[in-house]
């Protein structure tokens, strides 16, 4: 039994084995200084290089509140409407609430919606899925491509009407902005206040691309939330004419009814019967005329109540936040990256002998 125990231990390292191999993998490695300096030099030469080349980070930042309908002091005057029969339109939900706004503007649709935005650019109007073509030169790859040589994304564009090719080309830049471009954080998670950031190597790509995409969610959310209560005006507006221009025609008749009575004999009460009737028109359209007035102005209040979904706090201004990859830390990063992967590669290579 004790010979087993000794025998299943016989294979393990021991603390002072490690020890030894440790002091001969570092006498191994103080051997090949020279290569590891070297190629230690040859990577901050790089990280160097690379720093001449890298382009510049530019970040625009966007704050932004929701707009809290809780706290709306509309609400007791609509819930007053509702307890009487009124239907003035409602919120569209909680649909875009909370985190579900962070969605929404980085959705698809949002996001390829912004590239389409118009902008001016040396004096010519273009979009700004043309600025980033330009700016990240992917027209150059596309030479020897005879489907996209020729392609353009213009102001003002129908969407639905794109080529197969140009809904791959906004793909891949939705694909590359939201990725690494586009972030949308909450700061402080007691508070409503969003920003949202983009960050690319044009200084006023990054400042048009977020404001465009504040505007674009904004008015979708506006024409989403808010279409019912739109909707619902519109009808009770509709009606409003109909009933005034009804309401007008019987103050009319009873004018022409009375003028047609004057002095009429008390006893031909007949001829009376139809001034009378006018009289009831006009009472009856004016009650209705008054309950309409009424529900037209709360479906306003409603409509207001809806927009605007956000209130901008701050804009991007220039000179935009730069991020550059400097010069020492491009020589620094660069060097010790490639004494690294140097060091790693003599490890391997004496470990792969000590096996053979």
């Amino acid at each position: 039994m004790k010979d087993d125990v000794v025998n299943s231990n016989s294979d393990e390292i021991t603390f002072k084995d490690l020890v030894v191999i440790v002091k001969s993998y570092w006498a191994y490695l103080l051997s090949k200084y020279k290569v590891i300096l070297l190629i230690g030099v040859l990577g901050s030469c790089l990280g160097l290089a690379y720093s001449f080349v890298k382009k510049p980070i530019y970040t625009a930042t966007l704050t932004f509140a929701l707009e809290d309908e809780k706290s709306s002091g509309l609400g007791g005057a609509l819930g007053l409407a509702g307890q009487l029969g009124l239907d003035i339109g409602g919120s569209g939900g909680g649909m875009f609430e909370g985190s579900n706004i962070i969605e929404l503007f980085k959705s698809r649709t949002m996001i390829k919606e912004t590239f389409l935005t118009p902008i001016k650019s040396n004096g010519k109007t273009i979009t700004l899925a043309e600025m980033y073509i330009r700016d990240h030169e992917m027209r150059e790859n596309w030479v020897d491509k005879p489907k996209l040589k020729n392609l353009e994304f213009l102001p003002l564009s129908d969407r639905n009407k794109f080529t197969r090719e140009q809904d791959s080309i906004l793909e891949i830049m939705y694909t590359s902005i939201s990725k690494s471009g586009l972030s949308v954080i909450q700061r402080d998670k007691k508070t409503s206040i969003l920003a949202v950031e983009v960050k690319s190597i044009n200084e006023v790509f990054s400042k048009a691309f977020t404001e465009a995409l504040a505007n674009v969610v904004s008015e979708f959310y506006i024409d989403t939330k808010s279409k019912k209560a739109r909707i619902n005006m519109t009808i009770l507006q509709r009606q409003l004419d109909s009933i005034r221009g009804e309401l007008n025609g019987s103050i009319s008749s009873v004018a022409v009814a009375n003028d047609r009575t004057f002095n009429l004999n008390p006893a031909l009460n007949v001829k009376r019967v139809p001034s009378i009737r006018k009289t009831v028109d006009v009472q009856a359209n004016t009650a209705i005329l008054t309950e309409l007035v009424k529900q037209t102005e709360l479906a306003k209040v409603t409509l207001r109540k809806e927009t605007p979904l956000i209130q901008i706090i701050d804009r991007p201004i220039y000179p935009l936040d730069k991020e550059r990859f400097g010069k020492f830390k491009g020589i620094i990063f660069g060097g010790f990256l490639a004494g690294l992967m140097a060091v790693l590669f003599l490890i391997f290579k004496r470990l792969i002998k000590t096996q053979l």
